[in-house]
């Protein structure tokens, strides 16, 4: 059986590791806004699994030593050949 992911799930799920990789380092949503140079909201939105754009979640990731992690990720899914398509 084919497990669905929808991208709602995938925005939530980054959000959740968000949230918890800023408590560990124990940041406020401001201090890692001002960090990444970017709003407090929109640390926030990505967070709630709001509409957040691929750069600021790459900052996110990149500011939390997940970068390489998503890069793999991606190379893996590049180098399979699974042509199941959920469009």
């Amino acid at each position: 059986m084919i497990n669905k992911v929808t991208i709602k799930d995938v925005k939530v799920k980054i959000g959740q590791v968000c949230q918890k990789k800023r408590k560990d380092y124990e940041m406020s949503r401001d201090e890692l806004a001002q960090a990444l140079d970017i709003s407090r909201t929109t640390i926030q939105n990505i967070e709630n699994g709001k509409n957040a754009t691929l750069d600021n979640i790459l900052k996110v990731a990149n500011h939390f030593s997940m970068l390489e992690d998503i890069f793999k990720a991606v190379e893996t899914a590049e180098n399979t050949n699974d042509t199941i398509s959920l469009y």
